[in-house]
């Protein structure tokens, strides 16, 4: 495979990779970022190595060409990383705490800080954190005294961290995406260890430990205008018969102990201004500082505010709310946005997709997350924003995020840029059948034949540990990423990859968030659950009729093919209609999209064309692989 690079990758700058603060919905003033190099070593067995085998660009995975290592790990080894942490030991012995944050790690892992074990974790593809202070400051207020080999480096001002990690990858029923150890096809390389920011923040005694907002737009629907912010009345979900449209928003802060809390919210603005080509990808402008409403309360009880101005969220002008949270001596600024998704039945009574109760068609792409030179990470914040932008200049209003959880800064931008969001949960289970999941469903599809999700085995899903796993993952990506507005489904399960019981997964998921939509199971072995009726088509003529609840979408289709040479990774070739030259792609992709847009008086409310850039030898992008050439303009 022919190595690439995208311009992100070859401007890196080592000494300040990735900076940008990790968590836009809960931010401190200050916090340190721990991007940079490590010392890393692979070895056969569970013991910390005598020698580290070299330097490691974090957060970057061993396979990737970012990293500077460019080595598999294998599911028989250990990889383990090693970096200085320098603490501020002053802050600690004033009662502070110390806590350290890992974006991800994939899959499984062992955080010891000088020497002690401060932590585990599994799940590769969510964020966990360690309060790590009576590790760096023993019992009597001293630096702790390391023995063996972790004492050396350990100053007054500096503690060691270890990471072990083990990484099963597609031999287990673990979460795992499109990773395969035999990359080929539609799967590709498998990637391990940090593959996201990593760094840590001083917090008071008592700190804000989670933010859970929960915004409520109701009455009239406001239709946007530049000039005048004018309101039409029309009916939103669960909307008064107020010919006004009226906000407010419950916010709960979390924290260990009920503290008296204080929130600010400011006047809701736009932020779509910055390309991130310039640097750091953030938008023009700061947060209003003019104070639109405020409460008082305690922490761990939700406090319900009244919004006066109400300015809704849409895909042109993605309002957002800006708000600050005190707590004692903890200040942390967050944001939400006022907007809703729901089916309503259109004069024909055709189930629609809306948006704060109006029909919206949702024109999508199919989003892999990969990067030529970074594997699962991106090189840049702004390679985020170029995604999302230029998806944007064609004419999409939707990505949707295939089977992979990005960093919250991907999420971020969706929010501000006014990027609609469907979020796969990340499959799992044993070895796949796939002439079982992929052709015979194939054509179980092609002829309309239902089967039940619970043949467990033909689904790779009879290990028990397994789907307790992933209801636990599912449960925890919608706590996760529930507080971003772009976000308007939840896709559950996709071509049966792990697939089982989905109508009970559909009601456990609806518990956790009754505020979006459920794309119950994408592409085939639909059980006619959640609230899509959910078609992929890349072979056969598409035929469908529209349900009485359920909206109608076509969640895959397209996939057309078109190698460039120098901006191809793999000469083998992979997609769905191979073609010669950038003329013939472009023919029948408006072919495509002819026939889709035709499709809309009939009922079809979204269509998710395959996909965004090229991966490996899946060369049916718009963009290559390495985003320097679009294919389809």
């Amino acid at each position: 495979m022919e190595q690439l690079y995208t311009r992100w990758g070859r401007a890196l700058d080592c000494d300040h990779v990735l900076q940008e603060y990790p968590r836009p919905l809960l931010q401190r003033e200050s916090y340190v970022n721990l991007n940079g190099y490590w010392d890393y070593a692979f070895t056969k067995k569970c013991r910390k190595p005598a020698k580290y085998d070299g330097r490691i660009l974090v957060p970057f995975s061993p396979e990737s060409a970012l990293s500077g290592v460019g080595r598999q790990l294998q599911p028989e080894e250990y990889l383990w990383y090693r970096k200085k942490l320098y603490v501020d030991r002053e802050k600690l012995r004033a009662g502070f705490r110390l806590i350290l944050h890992f974006g991800a790690v994939d899959q499984a892992c062992l955080v010891r800080v000088n020497g002690r074990e401060a932590g585990r974790h599994m799940g590769g593809y969510l964020p966990f954190s360690l309060d790590i202070t009576v590790y760096c400051l023993g019992e009597d207020g001293a630096p702790p005294q390391a023995s063996g080999p972790e004492k050396e480096g350990c100053d007054g001002s500096e503690s060691e961290l270890v990471l072990v990690v083990r990484d099963l990858s597609d031999t287990s029923y673990h979460a795992r995406g499109k990773q395969k150890l035999k990359r080929g096809g539609m799967f590709y390389t498998a990637q391990s260890g940090i593959w996201q920011t990593v760094w840590m923040e001083y917090v008071p005694s008592q700190y804000v430990k989670e933010l859970l907002t929960e915004p409520v737009l109701a009455g009239a629907v406001r239709e946007e205008t530049a000039e005048t912010g004018t309101l039409r009345t029309e009916s939103a979900r669960n909307a008064s018969r107020s010919d006004a449209a009226c906000g407010s928003v419950r916010i709960t802060v979390c924290s260990d102990a009920e503290m008296p809390v204080r929130v600010q919210i400011r006047e809701p603005a736009l932020y779509q201004g910055g390309s991130g080509e310039n640097g750091n990808g953030e938008p023009a402008g700061s947060p209003s500082r003019n104070i639109l409403a405020e409460a008082c309360g305690f922490s761990n009880r939700a406090l319900e505010i009244s919004l006066p101005v109400v300015r809704p969220w849409t895909c042109e002008m993605p309002y957002l709310y800006y708000f600050t949270v005190t707590m004692g001596e903890d200040t942390v600024v967050s944001y939400f946005a006022l907007r809703t998704f729901s089916i309503q039945k259109d004069e024909k009574g055709i189930p629609r997709i809306c948006l704060n109760g109006r029909v919206q068609f949702q024109n999508g792409v199919l989003d892999q997350g990969y990067w030529p030179d970074g594997l699962y990470t991106a090189p840049s914040d702004s390679a985020y924003v170029f995604d999302i932008s230029e998806m944007k200049k064609m004419g999409f209003n939707m990505l949707r995020k295939h089977v992979k959880i990005e960093p919250q800064r991907w999420y971020y931008h969706c929010d501000r840029l006014g990027m609609i969001v469907w979020q796969d949960m990340v499959n799992g289970g044993s070895y796949y059948k796939h002439w079982f999941v992929t052709y015979a469903a194939t054509l179980f599809s092609r002829k309309r034949w239902n089967m039940r999700d619970t043949c467990l085995s033909l689904l790779a899903r009879a290990d028990r540990k397994g789907r307790r796993e992933f209801v636990r993952e599912m449960k925890e990506t919608i706590r996760l990423l529930k507080g971003h507005p772009s976000i308007a489904a939840w896709v559950l399960f996709n071509e049966g990859w792990g697939q089982f019981y989905a109508e009970k997964i559909t009601e456990i998921a609806r518990a956790c968030d009754d505020s979006r939509l459920i794309d119950q199971a994408s592409g085939w072995f639909d059980q006619s659950g959640g609230d899509m009726q959910s078609i992929h088509h890349y072979f056969f003529s598409l035929k469908f009729a529209p349900e009485q609840e359920r909206a109608t979408v076509l969640s895959e289709f397209g996939g057309y093919s078109l190698r460039i040479p120098g901006h191809s990774a793999c000469k083998k070739l992979y997609g769905y209609g191979i073609h010669k030259d950038s003329a013939g792609l472009n023919a029948a992709y408006g072919v495509r999209m002819k026939k889709m847009e035709a499709q809309i008086p009939d009922g079809l409310c979204a269509g998710v064309y395959t996909q965004l850039s090229d991966v490996e030898e899946e060369v049916n992008g718009i963009f290559t692989y390495d985003r320097e050439v679009k294919k389809i303009v």
